[in-house]
């Protein structure tokens, strides 16, 4: 997506799924308004980008749920959270990780976190375009207008 807006960068380090569930949602949100997205991918939130399993479950499924969460009494695995989310009319996961494709998100992925982690970017899902990069590669997108959200 080309704009004369400036990006806003979202960061993906946590693992937990509900927090790379809200990334994605203000990412797609942003978007929706024509404002250019870089979701920058790092650590435990690469996770989620993994390719499906032989069984054809996706990589964030088997990412854990927040301790915030099951402090409050939400129980489940992350299939069985991003369901509930699903029947309640919440847009699931799979559906914010299609929309920031479909409308111009750009998806990076930090070296950093790959080696960090021990994940071969080959590991990573095939039906979105990953640039590697680092947090200079992300400041740049960025430049001096953009803005900067950690997750």
């Amino acid at each position: 997506m080309i704009s004369d807006r400036s990006y806003t960068g979202l960061i993906l380090e946590s693992g937990h799924l509900n927090r790379v569930h809200y990334g994605l949602a203000m990412a797609a949100a942003a978007l929706a308004i024509s404002q250019p997205v870089v979701l920058f991918f790092t650590n435990a939130a690469l996770l989620s980008l993994r390719a499906p399993d032989p069984d054809g479950r996706p990589g964030w499924a088997t990412c854990p749920l927040g301790p915030d969460l099951v402090t409050a009494g939400v129980v489940g695995d992350a299939t069985g959270w991003n369901a509930g989310l699903v029947a309640r009319g919440a847009a699931g996961v799979e559906d914010l990780i299609e929309a920031c494709r479909d409308l111009g998100a750009r998806f990076m992925v930090c070296d950093m976190g790959l080696r960090a982690i021990g994940l071969e970017k080959t590991a990573l899902r095939d039906d979105l375009s990953f640039e590697e990069g680092g947090l200079v590669s992300l400041y740049r997108i960025l430049g001096d207008t953009g803005r900067l959200v950690v997750i």
